[in-house]
């Protein structure tokens, strides 16, 4: 299923005048970087996905409507998918998208 242009919006709204963010389509959804580091997508269903550091996935993932992402049946640790629940207000989706992208913008650019 592709992803929701709205949440997308959202995401794009919020991310504005970021320094180094590029948007772009990828795995059949739109992501943005930061300094080259993927920092949150627009995923199916109206999840938003956001990167991470490792040592802060398990606990990124215990929050209310987290999850890791997987690549078949292997975890992606860094990778979280938040529903679209848990995004549903503009409070709790820029909770999230900081979160990504102070996690992209603290790697050195690619």
């Amino acid at each position: 299923m592709p992803y929701d242009p709205d949440l997308a919006e959202r995401i794009r709204t919020h991310l504005a005048g970021t320094p180094g963010l590029v948007e772009k389509k990828m795995f059949g959804g739109i992501g943005w970087t930061v300094g080259g580091h993927m920092a949150a997508g627009a995923h199916s269903d109206g999840a938003l996905m956001i990167r991470c550091a490792k040592e802060d996935f398990a606990a990124f993932i215990a929050e209310p409507g987290a999850a890791g992402m997987k690549r078949g049946e292997t975890l992606m640790t860094g990778w979280v998918l938040i529903a679209s629940a848990s995004v549903a207000t503009d409070a709790a989706l820029h909770h999230w998208l900081d979160r990504g992208r102070g996690y992209a913008a603290s790697l050195p650019p690619k």
